[in-house]
């Protein structure tokens, strides 16, 4: 509703701008032509204005409000109080100069949501992680779109939502294929490329902005260290991000879609409220899914590990609302011990 975001951004200093109330700036590709189709390009050389702090995004309960950039201050200022040395690489550097840009880098992290990627972004990461790269996935419905830039206009990006996909709108027959490199567009999963290839976990279920906890396996092998220091039942029961740190869009593990047999689940979710549903291309009837699981099976997060031949070392979250946990109790909480177990292993 948007006015009670306006009254939460106003009673608590926030961004008051808010692009549904300014088509004047354009359009994005979650929104519709006049004739009821959707957009599927979309450019930064317009003003954002949901990028930039004190945006608020959501008005639930339990809630910061804060969604991707915004959500990614909840890291940025947990890397800050540990004293963690970074740099911060976008989108575009990442496509424009490949693998080179991260190899000097012992540890990569995304943040909350990094979901749209062209082809050359998803190569440098998997090159970087098979050329013994240490990467961090922090977030979930992660390396999902595959999205074209233009070649002219490289502030100019292309999507199209064939076939599958939780999504704004839908393709139409026959423009399923990118107009800027003539690429099949849609699901990365439909051109082979699905997530768990790359960090071994993907898209699973999603819900509304609230959020439950993880229940950690105190039996895997790397969770001796992974877990270290702690004790407890429930992982992330708390935090800036719906009240939890699994919730919103999850992430499972899935060897049918190409998790290595290296990984481990350190700790899953459990608890997810009934809103939660399977993302359509895993459904493929009113009882049955893809993969052959129960719904509550499939509606999870996975907080997972595993390595690479070459020596990479990966760890996935798998949910949207895990780095609001990071700076929740200043700090000092279980999320936040995982990862600099996480964080300090990587960097030696």
């Amino acid at each position: 509703d948007a006015d009670i975001w306006q009254e939460r951004a106003r009673n608590w200093g926030g961004y008051h701008h808010n692009p549904a109330d300014h088509p004047e700036y354009g359009l994005s590709a979650y929104n519709f032509h006049r004739d009821g189709s959707g957009i599927c390009h979309a450019s930064h050389l317009r003003p954002l204005l949901n990028l930039r702090p004190g945006f608020v995004t959501f008005s639930g309960r339990n809630c910061s409000g804060l969604r991707h950039l915004q959500a990614d201050t909840h890291l940025i200022s947990w890397l800050d109080h540990y004293g963690y040395d970074c740099d911060i690489l976008t989108d575009q550097e990442l496509h424009n100069e490949g693998v080179e840009v991260l190899a000097k880098y012992k540890a990569v992290t995304t943040t909350s949501h990094p979901e749209y990627h062209t082809e050359d972004t998803l190569d440098a990461l998997e090159h970087y992680i098979h050329q013994g790269g240490h990467l961090s996935y922090l977030g979930g419905n992660g390396f999902y779109w595959r999205i074209a830039q233009h070649r002219e206009n490289p502030g100019i990006l292309e999507i199209r939502r064939g076939e599958g996909g939780i999504r704004a709108w839908a393709s139409d027959p026959g423009e399923y294929y990118n107009a800027f490199d003539g690429a099949y567009g849609g699901l990365w999963r439909r051109s082979n490329r699905p997530p768990q290839r790359l960090v071994g976990i993907g898209f699973s279920a999603q819900g509304l902005f609230d959020a439950s906890y993880y229940v950690p396996n105190y039996t895997a092998k790397n969770a001796t260290w992974i877990l270290a220091g702690i004790s407890d039942d429930k992982l992330g029961n708390f935090g800036f991000s719906g009240g939890g740190a699994a919730g919103f869009e999850l992430d499972r593990v899935e060897a049918l879609l190409g998790s290595p047999d290296t990984i481990e689940i350190i700790a899953h979710s459990t608890q997810h409220t009934d809103d939660y549903i399977v993302v359509p291309e895993e459904q493929l009837t009113h009882v049955e899914n893809w993969a052959g699981h129960t719904r509550d099976d499939i509606v999870r997060a996975d907080m997972a590990y595993c390595t690479t031949p070459n020596g990479g070392k990966i760890f996935s979250t798998g949910s949207i609302t895990f780095c609001g946990s990071l700076p929740w109790n200043n700090f000092d909480n279980n999320i936040s011990t995982i990862m600099r177990n996480v964080f300090n292993r990587f960097l030696r």
